[in-house]
C-alpha cells in the first residue's frame, strides 16, 4: 500500500490523462516485459521508468538510467555490455557494463530513439536471447535484466526513413505508456507549482508562496518543455 501511494505523491496531478498513466504503471510493473513509454521531452518519462521498478518484484535490485543520446556506437557498446582489456585505445583493463551491474534489476534506455543502427542490432539480440558479448570479447555473457526503454521520438517514423530497427521496435513495445505533454493536462500545473514551491522552500528553508493570479497565468502558457520548463520557470533566478 506505502508504495502505491507513493504513485500518488511523486507523480502529481487531478487530470484523467494522469491518473490513466498511475494505473498504467501498476499494472505494467508486476511483470519482467520491456516497457516503452513514449512523449515530448520533459513530460516525466524517467520518473514513469523509476516507478515501474519500484512497484515491480525487481525492486530491490539496482535501477540505472542510461541515456543513449550523443554516444558513439563503440562507447555505448562499452558502457551497455562491458568491454575487455585492450578492446580500444584506452582499455588499460576489463570492464563490466551496466547489464553485469545491475543483474536481477533494471536499466532504462533513455532516449532509445537516437542510439546508432548498429547498437540496435546488438540491442535486440541481448533482448531476444538474453545474451551478450564485452566489447572485443568472445564469451557468451548472460544477465536477467528488465529494460525499459523512453524516446521523444516517432519510433513508426523513424523505421519508415531507416533510422530504426522494425524488429527492435516491436520487442521494446511489448508494455507501451505515452505521457501527453503539459498542454493537455493543464489542471495538473497547480499542484505541480505547489510541489515545485514546497522542495525549493525545502532546499533554501524559506517560505515562498506563489499568488492565485501567478498561477493562472501558468495555465494560460502552453509549456512547449513541458514539466522541465515549468521547474526551471519556478526556480529563483539572479537579479530577480
Amino acid at each position: 500500500m506505502e508504495l502505491q501511494n507513493s504513485i500518488e505523491r511523486r507523480l502529481l496531478g487531478k487530470s484523467q490523462a494522469t491518473r490513466e498513466i498511475r494505473e498504467q504503471i501498476r499494472q505494467v510493473a508486476p511483470y519482467y516485459y520491456p516497457a516503452l513509454i513514449t512523449g515530448e521531452t520533459g513530460v516525466g518519462k524517467s520518473l514513469v521508468a523509476e516507478l515501474i521498478h519500484k512497484l515491480s518484484p525487481r525492486a530491490s535490485k539496482e535501477f540505472i538510467h542510461f541515456n543513449c543520446s550523443n554516444l558513439s556506437p563503440e562507447l555505448f557498446e562499452s558502457e551497455l555490455f562491458g568491454h575487455e582489456k585492450g578492446a580500444f585505445t584506452g582499455a588499460m583493463e576489463r570492464k563490466k557494463g551496466k547489464l553485469e551491474v545491475v543483474d536481477g534489476g533494471t536499466v532504462f534506455l533513455d532516449e532509445v530513439g537516437d542510439l546508432h543502427l548498429q547498437n540496435q542490432a546488438k540491442l535486440l539480440l541481448f533482448m531476444d536471447k538474453g545474451i551478450f558479448y564485452r566489447l572485443g570479447g568472445t564469451e557468451r555473457l548472460r544477465a536477467d535484466v528488465r529494460i525499459i526503454a523512453a524516446t521523444n521520438r516517432n519510433l513508426k517514423k523513424e523505421i519508415k526513413a531507416g533510422k530504426f530497427r522494425k524488429d527492435l521496435y516491436f520487442r521494446l513495445n511489448t508494455l507501451e505508456i505515452h505521457i501527453p505533454p503539459l498542454r493537455e493536462r493543464m489542471v495538473d500545473i497547480p499542484l505541480l507549482v505547489e510541489e515545485i514551491l514546497r522542495k525549493e522552500n525545502e532546499r533554501s528553508r524559506t517560505k515562498k508562496c506563489i499568488s492565485s493570479e501567478a498561477v493562472n497565468k501558468l495555465i494560460s502558457y502552453d509549456f512547449p518543455g513541458n514539466i522541465r520548463e515549468l521547474e526551471n520557470l519556478m526556480k529563483p533566478h539572479p537579479g530577480l
